[in-house]
């Protein structure tokens, strides 16, 4: 890759992980839309390693007493709210790992394709739209529960489809139980880390096996653009989120997804 390539997918995968709009969507159009080659394992592994560190890093107070309260949950039975949140992410982790095993190798086979990212762009959007609108909004995330939790860790498997979004897809489930917006959004953040974590090894193992070159110079720009981005966009969408709501991204779906249906049919 040349360096304006390195700097625009950092960029996109750093501004989109967060936001929902399908980060995985945005990776895939430059190559489809383009003509750009595939970025390749080692770039993915680097930009993901980036905006994984930025949210480990901007709730790194969160994670670090949710970590203490669950250790202290396991050896000496004591149960808090960040326990309990704790084991809630947990919970929520587990059908995207079961589905993400189970159905990995036929999303990568069938699902990446323009077609299906132009669908999945405004049927999700649309959904996004009316979980905002109609959901009561009332609870923060250390109220959430183990059902709500298991139901919004549900959601997440969705994500394996690309256009889908992962944190759109998470908030929505949020929304939908009563999160409020910005309580659906800090879930949805904090459900990130062990999923990109798991992700991160996975890529990393088939990198390992990969014959591929690897370009270091990319991988250290990348990431640390990654890094910079994603940590921005996490810091400013909690800002404005309970202002704005999520129409405004539900109108770049739209558009987003007429684009691409542009694209597909003319």
């Amino acid at each position: 890759m040349d360096t304006l390539q390195v700097i625009i997918l950092a960029l996109i995968q750093g501004l989109t992980e967060f936001l929902p709009i399908s980060s995985s969507a945005h990776l895939i159009l430059p190559a489809q839309l383009l003509g750009w080659e595939d970025q390749g394992l080692s770039y993915d592994v680097a930009v993901n390693t980036g905006s994984l560190l930025a949210v480990v890093i901007y709730f790194r107070h969160e994670l670090l007493a949710m970590a203490k309260a669950w250790t202290q949950s396991i050896f000496k039975r004591e149960l808090c709210a960040e326990s309990k949140l704790a084991w809630w992410i947990i919970l929520a982790t587990l059908p995207a790992i079961f589905f993400g095993f189970a159905f990995k190798d036929f999303v990568a086979t069938h699902l990446r394709s323009v077609g299906v990212i132009a669908v999945t762009t405004v049927v999700f959007g649309l959904l996004l739209w009316w979980a905002d609108k109609m959901g009561p909004r009332q609870l923060n995330e250390y109220q959430s529960g183990w059902r709500k939790a298991l139901f919004i860790g549900f959601a997440q498997a969705l994500a394996l489809i690309p256009g889908t979004s992962r944190s759109g897809i998470t908030m929505t489930a949020g929304l939908m139980m009563g999160l409020t917006r910005e309580a659906a959004a800090r879930f949805s953040f904090l459900m990130s880390v062990p999923v990109s974590l798991g992700a991160a090894v996975l890529v990393t193992r088939d990198l390992v096996r990969s014959p591929d070159a690897i370009d270091m110079q990319a991988l250290v720009l990348g990431t640390a653009i990654s890094f910079v981005s994603a940590y921005a966009c996490i810091h400013y969408f909690l800002k404005i989120i309970s202002r704005m709501g999520m129409t405004p991204f539900v109108i770049y779906r739209l558009a987003l997804g007429a684009v691409l249906c542009g694209f597909i049919f003319l």
